[in-house]
């Protein structure tokens, strides 16, 4: 699984005024919390950007004070102006203790009804998850080789060793719809059939 470093520095004043301050240096405020012990730190705005400003699914190593935390991404707070980085939340991963992660997906395969000249749709690109650290992992693959017209692909229909998935399992996935083109083609062929 991917990882970024990140050098984090120990927060020592606490507060709004302190927050400021930090901000005003181009850092970012976090809190790592969910180990033994919940650590106060900041690192430089630029340090969070892998890891914030991505679709995948990465871990955190973050140094602070000389001890390492593997950590993955759990909450973000923007400035609601500038659009600029307030605050990070990371959970730190406890190798017996599991958590909740959002992976995304990756879909293998071409589906049938794609190449019949269909396309595909995808209703949703992560799953949330539940799972002990070492379960984890950069994405989910759902194959859609046996996706047919008019088909979808549900949550329940995904299957991950070690990963209890937390969304609604009739929620679709992926479906393969009929295009304008399919649609007409249908359209002149049943007109056809009436003139018979």
């Amino acid at each position: 699984m991917k990882s970024i470093t990140i050098e984090g520095h120990l927060r020592t004043e606490h507060g709004k005024k302190a927050a400021r301050q930090i901000r005003s240096q181009e850092n970012v405020p976090g809190v790592i919390y969910g180990g033994a012990e919940e650590v106060n730190f900041f690192a430089s705005a630029k340090a969070f950007k892998p890891l914030v400003y991505t679709g995948e699914f990465l871990v955190a190593e973050v140094n602070v004070n000389g001890k390492t935390y593997r950590c993955i991404l759990k909450d973000l707070q923007f400035d609601k102006v500038d659009d600029s980085l307030l605050h990070v939340d990371l959970l730190e991963l406890v190798e017996n203790k599991k958590v909740i992660a959002t992976l995304p997906i990756k879909f293998t395969g071409t589906s049938i009804g794609v190449r019949n000249g269909g396309k595909l749709v995808t209703k949703i690109k992560s799953l949330k998850v539940k799972a002990l650290p070492k379960d984890l992992k950069e994405a989910i693959p759902v194959d859609i080789t046996n996706l047919d017209l008019n088909g979808n692909i549900r949550v329940e229909d995904v299957k991950e060793d070690g990963l209890e998935i937390l969304n609604s399992p009739r929620i679709p996935i992926a479906s393969v719809v009929l295009t304008r083109q399919l649609k007409q083609e249908e359209a002149s062929a049943t007109k056809d059939e009436k003139k018979k």
